[in-house]
């Protein structure tokens, strides 16, 4: 188990070290919500909306939205089909505006526990639906869409530190890490495989089983088209709700 925890704890820190150089770097806020609902079925209600600030919290950069229906396979695996609005904002030959992105997800997670701690897994296939923006009459216009295609893969592992390996209440810390990847036809995007990673660690506090809030560092490393490469630093408030 610490042999595990270990390697997630070296790829955390490599990633820092590795897009420390980045040409582009900025510091932002993201305040993250996570909703799960449960029903009497083997269906469960998926929500989480995010707020994403632009470099020094100057002002709101992105807004996500993104609803979802889980469907629990076994207790620990569940597949879910979902929407996400995406709106961002973005400069076209120096006008200022918002461009939304629609986009159609469907994910499988697999969660374990060990020891005293529990790895979730996420694969998640994106469909995305990106807005032609132009300039016209000195205003950003958005007509018609790009499409491309992106695969995300996503691991975390949360440390309770109480040790419990039914961990119910109490503070813990969370590591993770998740990557991005093109595929198909990518002259949309930034034209390569990879599309950016992202690497995460935080402390939290579990109020009981329908709770959780935690605060952390999340290390953004963005690819651009040509040898063009962003490092954000971001921090994260994150709360998950569990009805």
């Amino acid at each position: 188990m610490h042999h595990i925890q270990s390697i997630i704890f070296s790829i955390f820190l490599s990633h820092l070290f590795l897009y420390s150089k980045a040409q582009e770097s900025a510091v932002n806020g993201w305040i993250m919500l996570v909703n799960t609902v449960k029903t009497n079925t083997a269906f469960t209600a998926y929500f989480d909306g995010q707020f994403r600030s632009s470099d020094h919290l100057k002002h709101i950069q992105t807004i996500i939205l993104r609803p979802g229906l889980n469907y629990n396979i076994r207790r620990n695996i569940i597949a879910t089909v979902g929407y996400a609005f995406v709106e961002s904002r973005r400069t076209v030959d120096g006008i200022i505006g918002h461009a939304p992105e629609h986009r159609i997800w469907e994910q499988m997670q697999v969660m374990h526990p060990l020891a005293f701690t529990t790895i979730n897994h996420r694969l998640r296939l994106e469909q995305r639906f990106i807005s032609k923006s132009s300039v016209v009459n000195n205003s950003l216009h958005n007509e018609g869409n790009n499409y491309a295609n992106r695969i995300r893969y996503f691991f975390r592992d949360i440390i309770p530190f109480n040790r419990q390996s039914k961990f119910i209440k109490g503070a813990f810390a969370a590591l993770q890490n998740e990557i991005f990847i093109n595929i198909g036809d990518k002259s949309s995007v930034n034209g390569k495989l990879f599309d950016q990673n992202r690497a995460y660690a935080a402390l939290g506090y579990r109020f009981g089983t329908k709770m959780d809030l935690e605060a952390g560092y999340l290390n953004q490393y963005i690819s651009g088209r040509s040898k063009a490469f962003t490092n954000n630093h971001n921090i994260q408030i994150a709360y998950y709700i569990r009805l």
